[in-house]
């Protein structure tokens, strides 16, 4: 049994098949950053689902694409606490940007390829290897265009009183506002980066009105600016996206890569099922 794992931050899509590809089951965990979670933690998160435990001996691989896996530190820290908790398994920890690029981009071809969900990065595959020339800071120092800084933005701009009258009030409406509240998510509970995002549903939600259209195209416009056009070659090779920001906002993707003569090539939500024909093509 292989279990083929693409993790976010904010949450980790699971799916087991045989050696035909036959999907056993499907399942879904908080997500596994080992960059923000402790391995006790990252056990807890494993144990709480049935048929992940159910399983743990009889998985013979584990290809694992996660957030926060993109330094050999943290490769290597996960691979542990994975290799503990699958004994029989043949661990494969790659960072998530190698799950974006096996679902979107043909075999053999030339792309760039970005993740904006929860947080951000940006590579360019050459049609063999990845290459990236922003190493991510984490979603304190960097994460353009996700959704953890989009959150952040949408707080700060309600605290300092930026934010339309009839905005805040349904802002208010949906969201625990108070200062500890907030402050007792970023400091004291696990994934603050995943509950930053939280709000960035808002943000979608009215991205007709003029207020979020400012904030949108401000991250867009970063994200261009110092991921994509980091690759000399970013007007001639498509760039793919993967992550739920990009997906919700693919009109406005488009309108900013019309606008900078770049090429916007497949948006997916997930890239898990995109995952499933890569492993059974290259089992």
């Amino acid at each position: 049994m292989r279990l083929i794992v693409d993790s976010g931050s904010t949450k980790a899509d699971w799916i087991a098949i045989d050696d035909h590809g036959k999907v056993l089951f499907t399942t879904q965990t908080l997500g596994l950053n080992p960059e923000v979670l402790e391995a006790d933690e990252i056990i807890e998160r494993l144990n709480d689902r049935f048929d992940i435990l159910h399983n743990k001996k009889n998985a013979t691989h584990l290809f694992f694409y996660g957030a926060g896996c993109g330094t050999d530190r943290m490769k290597i820290a996960l691979s542990q606490v994975f290799q503990t908790y699958f004994p029989n398994a043949i661990i494969d920890v790659k960072e998530d940007t190698y799950a974006a690029v096996y679902a979107t981009t043909p075999k053999g071809e030339k792309a760039i390829v970005s993740i904006l969900g929860t947080g951000s990065n940006c590579s360019y595959f050459d049609g063999k290897e990845l290459h990236q020339k922003v190493q991510s800071l984490g979603y304190i120092a960097m994460d353009d265009c996700s959704g953890n800084v989009f959150g952040k933005e949408l707080i700060r701009k309600y605290y300092f009183n930026k934010m339309p009258k009839e905005l805040a009030v349904e802002f208010e409406k949906e969201y625990d506002l108070d200062p500890d509240a907030i402050k007792n998510k970023l400091y004291k509970e696990p994934n603050p980066n995943a509950y930053l995002a939280t709000f960035a549903k808002f943000l979608i939600q009215h991205k007709e009105t003029e207020f979020c259209r400012k904030i949108i195209f401000k991250g867009m416009k970063s994200f261009v600016k110092n991921y994509i056009k980091q690759y000399d070659n970013c007007k001639e090779v498509p760039v793919h996206f993967v992550g739920s920001i990009a997906f919700y906002l693919k009109e406005e993707l488009q309108e900013t890569f019309d606008k900078y003569e770049l090429q916007l090539g497949n948006v997916l939500r997930r890239p898990i099922d995109g995952l499933i024909a890569f492993h059974i093509a290259n089992k």
